[in-house]
């Protein structure tokens, strides 16, 4: 891939994307490991953690970006960034992340736990940059100011227009599908068939947002059974935080819809 080619521009901006949308979840987790320390111990814990992180993951994706040249293992992380990008749209990720009161032992806890959550981000570097340490290397260059400046205005970006994810989705979707048709095993017939290689990627990728769609959409509505009684999805009996001994009372808001108001028995 020639340098500043038209492709490498594209592949720049799909990792750029990528890591506005997978990094920005580990700047909270960095901030939330640096809370409990000194003010003037902050921003030190913040910058250590986040140079000792992406040293880390800098080796991680190279070597995952070597690994991904031998054959079926593109095959195989194609499959496993289709997963990442539909749990992209439909998980709600829990932070619980121990804030420590020294100064080492949170940028400990901050290296630990961006390697732990950092696979989905190296996964999908790597997919992105087509082989290319150029591409891997100044795409986690650009992800270190979004993990230490950018998460937060990021993540209010993504409240006021949620439909965000779904680009960033739809970019590891068409990276997952980039990855199936250019395995080594596979790539030469899709070369010689184009038109069946851009139809795979583009089920892969209307098939993700689809499926994230319908979850996020259906998954989360409660139905009643024939004797009656409602069936709560589990997601949503999460984030409500209901529990077996709750009792409802069955009222009308403002705009006369019907609501059950929570009442712990």
């Amino acid at each position: 891939m020639e340098w500043l080619s038209v492709e490498f521009l594209l592949a720049l901006m799909n990792i750029v994307l990528i890591d506005l949308v997978l990094a920005g979840d580990n700047a909270i987790v960095i901030a939330l490991a640096a809370r409990n320390l000194p003010k003037e111990q902050q921003k030190g814990a913040v910058l250590w953690g986040t140079v000792g992180a992406v040293i880390i993951r800098v080796i991680a994706t190279l070597a995952v970006v070597w690994l991904l040249k031998l054959p079926a293992l593109l095959l195989i992380g194609g499959v496993v960034l289709i997963w990442i990008a539909y749990k992209l749209l439909v998980d709600k990720k829990d932070h619980a992340i121990e804030a420590k009161p020294q100064l080492w032992p949170a940028i400990r806890t901050i290296i630990i736990a961006d390697a732990a959550m950092g696979f989905d981000n190296v996964m999908a570097v790597a997919g992105a940059s087509h082989g290319s340490s150029l591409l891997v290397i100044l795409g986690l260059i650009i992800s270190v100011p979004i993990m230490v400046w950018g998460s937060t205005m990021f993540i209010k970006l993504l409240e006021k227009f949620p439909w965000i994810i779904y680009i960033g989705s739809g970019v590891l979707a068409y990276t997952a599908g980039s990855m199936l048709t250019g395995d080594p095993l596979v790539k030469e017939w899709f070369i010689a068939n184009p038109i069946v290689k851009w139809g795979l990627v583009a089920i892969v990728v209307v098939g993700v947002l689809l499926a994230g769609y319908w979850k996020k959409i259906y998954g989360s509505l409660v139905s009643i059974n024939e004797s009656g009684h409602l069936t709560i999805p589990p997601d949503l009996e999460q984030g409500a935080d209901i529990q077996p001994n709750d009792s409802f009372e069955a009222k009308r808001d403002e705009k006369g819809r019907m609501i059950l108001v929570k009442s712990r028995g």
